[in-house]
């Protein structure tokens, strides 16, 4: 909370105009929100969601029980035999944006302190925000950031808690307001469509939304493409709806895309498009020089021109750049400023991320985890590989099926050699996703035991594929990146590509220099 004012039922009702007071004390104090039953406590509030595998409503006995307040449930859902009547009880019609609504209200609505910066699309979320933190910061602003790779913000950062890039509605809104206290000026926000669709995001109070791409990919969840490009586009509606602050809200779209002017159709905001191909474009690159270890290009802007340098690889590192430069204008950040930023950017874990361990080969990991992000990295390390380039992939259970086709077939096409293994199985047959994968790149052409082998461990797929290399080769260990655990079944295991990947190449002789 923000200050020493009291928060009361009462007070909560005035932001939740359809709710209703079923029982209890309107001037009973809210001493937190939770959605999580085990995390209750004297004086929190409650919020029963419907889950995927759980329903809150089910948890309500314990959470009366722990000394909760009160509780908010959703409309047509049976309450618990024998719920203790001293739990205060709020009904509303959905108690997804229930949750966010009660969570800005209790901290003091912290989007409306800064200025709020939406990054969503398939690929390029990560790396533009990390990019942008450092535009910004080049101009002299106070950023925070809270993505897939970690939080930031001045004088203090940490990992996420949760492995989706957005976690739930209430710990957005606790990390915005940890921001804010912090005296950033603005706050980056990767917006996946999960979060979006389950609004986690709502009441964010955005200023500026950018999109960087869509690709196929999480229709296990959304079904459809229409259904995924719908929920990325509710970041722009939002735009429309948030708090004005002083800044023009603007639309910043990758006009290379097709899905450029759906969303730019879904909000009023002033539009700003980036791209290399389009026509249209407002931001773009030209005189690009590709490098091993970053890329040279002319940033070209309505306010001017300016020569840049990114410590990064790949024409698709170009576009996250020209991404960060729109928002930066945005902003209103002057082109030297922004070309210094970009600059700046020292890159972001995970993502061709080097491992040095003396070896006569490189040895690279990232998080390319689809078909299309797979081989776009093969493309880039093709274009610098003196060898053979060999892939350590794979796809994740209970996820798009699709994927499985997608890797296989960019890990055929793209690399000289294969190992296909795990990465977070979940509830599926680890076994039967590897030889899945590898089906998929024999109708490609590739031959099982030439081309390509299916390990199932994941640290034994990396050290097979270490084993194989020889000076000058390139081994790229994708789909993981940054990521600090497994998932079989339903345990978390601790795991790190990087680690791994250290460990191994110690076992068979290589240290660091």
């Amino acid at each position: 909370m923000t200050d020493a004012q009291p928060r009361t039922i009462a007070a909560l009702l005035q932001e939740l105009p359809a709710a209703r007071l079923l029982r209890g004390d309107p001037t009973t104090t809210v001493e937190a929100v939770e959605h999580d039953s085990r995390r209750a406590a004297a004086g929190t509030l409650f919020v029963a969601i419907p889950g995927f595998t759980v329903d809150g409503h089910s948890f309500l006995p314990q959470v009366a029980a722990a000394g909760a307040a009160a509780a908010i449930i959703e409309a047509g859902h049976a309450l618990p035999a024998g719920l203790d009547d001293t739990l205060a009880l709020i009904e509303v019609p959905r108690t997804r944006p229930a949750l966010a609504a009660a969570a800005a209200w209790f901290y003091g609505h912290p989007g409306r302190d800064m200025v709020v910066i939406g990054i969503t699309g398939t690929d390029g979320k990560t790396t533009t925000s990390h990019l942008l933190t450092s535009v910004l910061e080049a101009a002299g602003g106070s950023v925070g950031r809270l993505g897939t790779v970690d939080t930031y913000f001045p004088g203090e950062s940490g990992k996420v808690t949760d492995r989706m890039t957005t976690p739930e509605a209430n710990e957005v809104q606790r990390l915005l307001r940890r921001m804010a206290d912090a005296g950033c000026e603005f706050a980056i926000v990767e917006s996946t469509s999960h979060g979006l669709a389950l609004n986690r995001l709502d009441h964010v109070e955005y200023d500026i939304a950018a999109f960087t791409n869509i690709t196929g990919d999480h229709l296990d969840f959304h079904k459809t493409f229409e259904a995924y490009r719908e929920a990325k586009g509710l970041l722009f509606e939002a735009l429309d709806t948030a708090t004005h602050k002083g800044i023009a809200k603007t639309a910043v779209v990758n006009a290379d895309d097709p899905s450029a002017n759906y969303m730019l159709e879904r909000s009023r905001a002033e539009p700003l498009s980036f791209g290399l191909e389009a026509r249209d474009a407002t931001v773009v690159a030209h005189n690009l020089v590709l490098r091993a270890d970053g890329t040279d290009f002319r940033l070209v802007t309505p306010r001017g021109t300016a020569e840049a340098s990114i410590q990064l690889p790949a024409v698709f590192n170009v576009m996250n750049a020209l991404a960060a430069a729109s928002v930066g204008l945005a902003c209103g950040g002057g082109v030297s400023d922004i070309a210094r930023g970009l600059g700046a950017c020292p890159g972001v874990p995970g993502r061709m991320e080097r491992i040095v361990q003396g070896q006569p080969f490189e040895v690279i990991v990232d998080y390319a985890h689809t078909g299309d992000a797979v081989r776009k990295v093969l493309e880039v390390l093709r274009e610098v590989c003196r060898g053979r380039l060999i892939i350590v992939v794979g796809a994740a259970g209970e996820r798009d099926p699709g994927r499985r086709f997608g890797v296989g077939r960019a890990a055929a096409e793209g690399a000289d050699f294969a190992v296909f293994t795990n990465e977070d199985p979940r509830s599926e047959d680890p076994a039967a996703i590897v030889r899945e994968i590898g089906r998929h790149a024999e109708g490609a052409g590739r031959v099982r035991g030439q081309d390509f082998v299916e390990i199932e461990d994941r640290r034994e797929a990396i050290a097979e594929a270490l084993r194989r290399a020889a000076p000058g080769d390139i081994v790229v260990v994708a789909g993981k990146g940054h990521e600090k655990s497994i998932v079989y079944g339903t345990e978390s295991r601790p795991w790190d590509d990087r680690d791994v990947a250290r460990e191994e190449l110690t076992r068979i002789g290589y240290r660091r220099p």
